[in-house]
């Protein structure tokens, strides 16, 4: 019976580079010998950290740990070409190594075949990806196109004297990219620590304000959306009882306790701003409501859940609704300028929700955070990617394995304090620069992409003939081709073990 994973049963047809005319196809069998490797594979919990001699695996790092074991060593007077036949990685290893357990198969080539111009045919042959299937039944049933072996040296030359130059850039580009995130790191800290800011404070001393003060006002201003809210819940009560009181009664709103300025004990901030905790300056902080198919009731209605989120953006799938009553639209509604944080997941994840309001609703892994007119949400979203990058929200977390952010500590999360004016000039300060590291990283994104086009495009070159000249002086391949055939033809069959009989 043919397994479920079996290459077999799949119907996908290998697809052939084509060479030059000069060139000759070789199969499998013709093109790479197996090695056994019976008695000489080591287990995964068998690796050591360190060793005499390198295990090679079919994972993606080129050594995968190490052994004091020389039975297992695999010692060829030729490269082996290491495939992994769940995660289809090709290695090429110049000396003795021993071989993972797992999904490793040997290759060497055929005597006709330079070994390093086998490597990168490998990679201009698209072998599809079954997932954690086996895959080396795809590469035994490709056919590989073979010039003269001078011409493969040729290729193989000017192939790595290409990659060389790619590589280089390459590598310039992934230092950029690593700067550009210790530049945002150091541009945050800057910020939340008063320095980024220092001379507007010296030259904008009239817009300045105490904790003591900017907490007073922010107070006054939690009362008066109170008052509202207790209105409008009030109204809620009498049209949800006259409707039968149909569903859940609509929630009183509380009262958020007043809250002081605090110490922040991993946070220097200047002497004219203080910390306050965020139940103290917010007019609201809702975690999203429960899916439950069985209870809620309401109208559906698109909502966000923690995959819906990204730093500082959202992606919004209108296709998933929750149902949601009219009296819970205030409560778990979306409006601009809200910060939407992750509860779980990535705790402390957030963004800043400027679409319409009331458009999207948060599910149960959202908070949803409203603040007051004296708190810019822009300030306080760059403040929890400060956090987040600097590891200052992880004592707030609860969870072994999965890390959370509950309500409660939400409430207790210590963010700065400092007039509305600075908080809007740090936030526009941030916004520019952060904008432009986004800008840079995206083109030095495009760059990465465009060097493996590159790599992509060298390799189709080469293997079409087309990347070196041909020279008519040069044994042909059909010529190289036909000596492996002979010597395949004279070269002695293992013999099968028979079965003992009883």
């Amino acid at each position: 019976m043919t397994e479920k994973n079996d290459f077999v049963a799949d119907e996908w047809t290998p697809v052939t580079p084509k060479g030059a005319e000069e060139w000759a196809v070789f199969d499998f069998d013709d093109f790479f010998q197996v090695l056994a490797t019976t008695g000489k594979k080591i287990l995964a919990k068998e690796y050591q950290e360190t060793g005499t001699w390198p295990v090679i695996d079919q994972g993606a790092e080129i050594v995968s740990g190490y052994t004091d074991d020389e039975t297992k060593l695999i010692k060829s007077d030729k490269p082996v070409l290491v495939f992994g036949d769940h995660t289809r990685c090709m290695k090429f290893i110049n000396s003795a190594f021993a071989p993972g357990a797992d999904g490793t198969k040997l290759l060497v080539t055929r005597d006709a075949i330079d070994p390093r111009f086998a490597y990168h045919l490998y990679f201009a042959i698209k072998l599809p990806n079954r997932g954690y299937s086996r895959h080396f039944g795809f590469l035994r049933r490709c056919s590989f196109p073979v010039p003269p072996l001078n011409e493969q040296r040729r290729i193989v030359e000017r192939i790595e004297a290409m990659f060389d130059e790619i590589d280089h850039g390459v590598e310039n580009l992934k230092k950029a990219k690593t700067s550009l995130g210790l530049y945002r790191q150091s541009l945050l800290k800057s910020a939340f620590e008063g320095r980024l800011t220092a001379d507007w404070r010296a030259k904008n001393a009239d817009k300045l304000e105490s904790p003591e003060s900017l907490l007073a006002r922010i107070q006054k201003e939690r009362d008066t959306r109170y008052e509202s809210a207790l209105k409008d819940w009030e109204k809620a009560v009498v049209e949800w009882r006259k409707g039968g009181e149909i569903g859940k009664k609509p929630a009183k709103p509380k009262r958020l306790r007043d809250q002081k300025a605090r110490h922040h004990p991993d946070l220097d901030v200047p002497s004219a701003w203080g910390t306050v905790p965020l139940v103290g300056i917010v007019s609201e902080a809702v975690l999203g409501k429960m899916l439950d198919k069985q209870k809620n009731l309401g109208t559906p209605r698109p909502y966000l859940g923690n995959i819906n989120l990204r730093w500082g953006r959202f992606v919004v799938d209108k296709a998933k609704t929750i149902p949601i009553e009219d009296h819970e639209v205030e409560r778990y509604g979306v409006r601009a300028g809200d910060l939407v944080i992750c509860e779980g997941g990535e705790p402390g994840r957030c963004a800043v929700w400027n679409g319409d309001d009331n458009s999207v609703f948060v599910q149960k892994a959202l908070h949803r955070v409203r603040f007051t007119e004296s708190y810019n949400s822009i300030f306080a979203f760059h403040f929890f990617a400060f956090a987040s990058s600097f590891s200052l929200l992880d004592r707030l977390f609860t969870g072994s394995t999965i890390k959370h952010l509950t309500g409660k500590a939400l409430d207790e999360v210590l963010l700065p304090l400092c007039s509305p004016a600075e908080q809007a000039e740090i936030a526009r300060i941030l916004d520019e620069r952060l904008s432009a590291a986004d800008a840079l990283e995206t083109e030095i994104d495009a760059s990465l992409a465009r060097a493996d086009a590159l790599r992509q495009s060298i390799l189709k070159q080469a293997f079409s003939g087309k990347l070196v000249p041909q020279d008519p002086n040069d044994e042909p391949a059909s010529v190289l081709l036909e000596r492996i055939k002979a010597e395949k033809t004279k070269a002695p069959k293992a013999r099968r073990k028979r079965k003992a009989t009883a």
